[in-house]
């Protein structure tokens, strides 16, 4: 679900870290009210306990124990107080997704004297839950920690995980535009549909898209588009709601107002009562909050709760997403306070750190970029070896843990890239002054410096509090002038510039060829950049090329991210880790069968080179998207947890994020940890709570780039809109038995072409080899075909756009044999392979 910062319950959060308060900082009525709280939390515990003990209890979040037990408003501090010193005394846990649950018991054995309820004997070796203990000998691996039944079997995929009764079943509720829908169960592996339930659209009761459910299973299974089985079952609870608000156009019939809803989440329009409620006029976008959700027989009933402005005009769009995905905005006048006192104490002394101001420093970063958070020095040393500086600004000395500004950027988790604004994590005064590595000034940092062999090989690392001056701003597109003419640029830049930026490409292209020979794999799946005019309005779209200045940026950057992951392991420590895990070996299984059936001849693509054989067999190819795409959906998603499960797409044993802090949370608090280990401290090492975290800043992180995407869509479809009828070349994408998807290649719009708009013949599905085929003619369309299609229908708040077939332009198969004779023996070709890189989030 998605937290909204304005909503008192989020003070709920178990990682909110309240407790434990530095009484020297507080004022009188901070330790009162600390007081106040400590009190009523002791008062609350055995009433807590007693509900989360009950036979029949479900895990659920914080949130919700305070509406089951009815507790006001002013209770819920002392009840996330009480939920986290049960925690800390082993009565109960804190399991994945914040949801609170009993105790493992553990089986006692004969003689063995009892411990209590979640009690641990010394010298085990295990983490406790919360407990803060650890044995004398470290323990690396953990990665299924010792915690209650149900959260083990979630963590393994365990089908139990989501039953609460024989027949019950509880997960994640997703309605199609029809009103069905099908719920995902807690526990199941992110793409992993295989234990979907569907729901009939009588069966749904009020259940909102992305609600928490329960479900009774029916004792008949329902049969999928394709053929297959699957479970059926019908709601019988809504356990929590994802939102009780949402984004729509105001309309009006006679004398009631309506609401259409945008995307596809009601089928009906949905009543708002009296016309005109806050001033609204028909067509206007308007945010509403639901009284009664829609059922299959009833439309619901909703208030206005705010005007956004008119449908169309500029800013509305952006602000429409910004309400449906509840992004924050306006920073917090305490937030703002704190950040302009660090700019106070702020001098540019070194300030007893690493005096690295003579080092001849660049950054890199893209033409509109305000922030520079990442910097770069390189040397060759005398025996040959390259010492490598990334140089990250040192946000954690202005975001002081457990101050205000700590707190926003935790709620925030991640800054929004949104295409006409950035949503930052943190205020401008930090992160486009203070903490923004502008040239010839001079700016604090953690430098990760990095030894390498001639090759490219790690020798060591190690990570200084230090201070610099970066000597010049480049922005990728000067990079690339630059590799293009080097000579050209002699007299723009001084010699060592010239030399270092010269020398940062040699090393970057050793280490990026390193790194893709021993398995790395990248995609290409460019992504979309909106053009905007100077009003502010789309011109157009067009992909953002990967290039050579990109590249070396991305691969300087991996480096530092894994040498500081080595150094925290090394320590013993639990920190952030962006884990990839492997995917699923049905799903590769699936994909082997996939890519055969387009017709390249493959060995299992179980084996990461065998990915990347065929990822660069169709580069450049129509068919490339759809493949890229195909092997994209059969990958995990990556989070960040508190695990060494390691990197899979980056083949890479430790792997954390540290180099934009500015951005991502989860890298302020690797920095905080490199710091205490700097000053000589062990930093705070909590696993539970860290997983907590590190889950809240995934789901912040998914809702970020999904609120990039829609809006970049909607944006896109405004402008088609008032192209009806304009052609353009494209590719099919995709096949089903309704249509083809396909995408613009110049403008990259994908839209629907309906299948019943194929006036020449009548069509077949044939899912075994992706293609629609005319049971007349024998014309046949798959995946990668290349097409000429015309703008049909658009229609924005639904988020949907029609094409119509003009031409044909060439068949994706036509030197399908070129594939085949490129095919390497069995096991792979682990030689170079070329690859185009993800964005720098990895």
């Amino acid at each position: 679900m998605n937290f909204d910062p304005n909503d008192k319950s989020k003070e709920l959060i178990p990682n909110t870290p309240d407790v434990d308060f530095d009484e020297e900082n507080q004022s009188p009525e901070q330790q009162q009210a600390v007081e106040k709280a400590s009190k009523a939390a002791r008062k609350l515990e055995p009433v807590v306990l007693a509900h989360v003990l009950r036979p029949n209890y479900q895990p659920v979040k914080p949130r919700v124990i305070a509406k089951q037990l009815n507790l006001p408003s002013e209770l819920h501090k002392a009840l996330k107080l009480a939920l986290k010193r049960l925690a800390k005394a082993g009565k109960l846990v804190f399991g994945a997704e914040h949801l609170v649950r009993p105790p493992k018991v553990k089986k006692q054995e004969p003689g063995e004297r009892s411990q209590g309820a979640g009690g641990r004997g010394e010298g085990t070796g295990t983490r406790g839950q919360g407990s803060g203990v650890r044995s004398q000998e470290p323990v690396r691996k953990a990665t299924i920690p010792d915690v209650a039944p149900r959260e083990r079997e979630s963590r393994t995929g365990g089908a139990s995980s989501s039953r609460d009764g024989k027949n019950i079943v509880v997960g994640t509720f997703r309605r199609t535009a029809r009103g069905f829908g099908f719920v995902r169960p807690r526990g199941a592996k992110p793409g992993d549909r295989s234990g979907d339930v569907y729901i009939a659209a009588g069966a749904t009761m009020d259940a909102s898209d992305r609600d928490v459910v329960r479900v009774r299973l029916g004792r008949d299974k329902a049969r999928g588009k394709t053929g297959e089985m699957r479970l059926a079952g019908d709601i019988i609870e809504i356990i929590e709601r994802d939102t009780h608000q949402f984004v729509g156009v105001y309309k009006e019939r006679g004398d009631t107002g309506f609401v259409d809803v945008d995307g596809k989440v009601f089928v009906q329009s949905v009543p708002v009562g009296d016309p005109g409620a806050k001033g609204a006029v028909p067509n206007d976008k308007v945010v509403i909050e639901m009284v009664r959700f829609p059922t299959h027989i009833s439309p619901g009933e909703a208030v206005i709760v705010e005007v956004l402005g008119q449908k169309g005009e500029p800013g509305v769009d952006t602000l429409s997403i910004i309400r449906e995905f509840e992004l924050p905005q306006e920073f917090p006048e305490d937030v703002l306070e704190d950040a302009r006192q660090q700019a106070e104490l702020f001098d540019e002394s070194t300030n007893g750190r690493l005096d690295l101001t003579n080092e001849t420093t660049i950054t890199i970063d893209p033409v509109d970029a305000r922030d520079f958070d990442d910097a770069v020095s390189l040397t060759r040393l005398e025996n040959g070896h390259w010492k490598l500086g990334v140089h990250i600004a040192d946000v954690a000395h202005f975001v002081r843990s457990r101050s205000a500004l700590d707190r926003e950027a935790r709620e925030r988790a991640t800054s929004v890239y949104l295409p006409d604004r950035v949503i930052p994590m943190l205020p401008e005064v930090i992160s486009n002054n203070l903490a923004s590595l502008q040239p010839e000034k001079v700016r604090y940092t953690l430098s990760s410096i990095m030894e390498l062999t001639a090759d490219g090989a790690y020798i060591a690392g190690e990570v200084k509090r230090s201070a610099i001056k970066s000597d010049r701003r480049f922005t990728y597109e000067e990079v690339d002038e630059f590799l293009a003419d080097r000579d050209a640029w002699r007299k723009k830049l001084t010699p060592k510039v010239w030399t270092l930026l010269a020398n940062m490409h040699e090393l970057a292209m050793i280490l990026r060829g390193r790194r893709l020979e021993k398995g790395s794999i990248e995609l290409t799946l460019p992504e979309v950049k909106i053009d905007l005019d100077k009003r502010g309005e789309v011109s157009g779209a067009h992909l953002v090329k990967n290039t050579e200045s990109h590249q070396m940026i991305e691969e300087f950057m991996l480096a530092a991210n894994e040498s500081v992951a080595r150094l925290l392991a090394e320590a013993g420590l639990n920190f952030l880790s962006r884990v990839h895990e492997p995917p699923d070996p049905r799903k590769l299984h699936s994909l082997t069968t996939f890519v055969r059936e387009l017709g390249i001849e493959c060995e299992s693509l179980e084996s990461r080179f065998e990915i990347k054989r065929v990822i660069a067999a169709v580069a450049g190819r129509p068919e490339a998207h759809a493949l890229n795409y195909a092997i994209l959906r059969s990958m995990q998603k990556a989070i960040y947890a508190p695990s060494d499960e390691g990197h899979y797409a980056l083949n890479k044993e430790y792997y954390c994020h540290f180099t934009s802090p500015i951005r991502r949370y989860p890298d302020l608090t690797v920095h905080r940890m490199i710091e205490s280990l700097a000053r000589g401290k062990r930093p705070a090492d909590d696993f539970d709570r860290m997983t907590m975290l590190g889950e809240h800043c995934s789901e912040r992180e998914q809702r970020a780039a999904l609120a990039e995407r829609e809006l970049t869509k909607v944006k896109l479809l405004s402008y088609l809109a008032k192209r009806i009828g304009q052609a353009m070349d494209a590719v099919i994408t995709g096949v089903e038995d309704f249509g083809l998807f396909a995408q613009g290649v110049e403008l990259p719009a994908e839209g629907l072409i309906r299948v019943d708009t194929l006036g020449d013949d009548f069509y077949r599905y044939d899912k075994a080899t992706h293609t629609l085929e005319g049971t007349r003619s024998g014309n046949k369309f798959r995946l990668g075909d290349r097409v000429t299609v015309e703008v049909a229908h658009v229609d924005v708040d639904r988020r949907e756009l029609d094409f119509r077939l003009v031409k044909r332009l060439g068949h994706a198969g036509s030197s399908r044999s070129d594939h085949r004779d490129k095919r390497p023996p069995p096991g792979g070709d682990k030689k170079k392979q070329p690859g185009v890189q993800k964005k720098r989030r990895l």
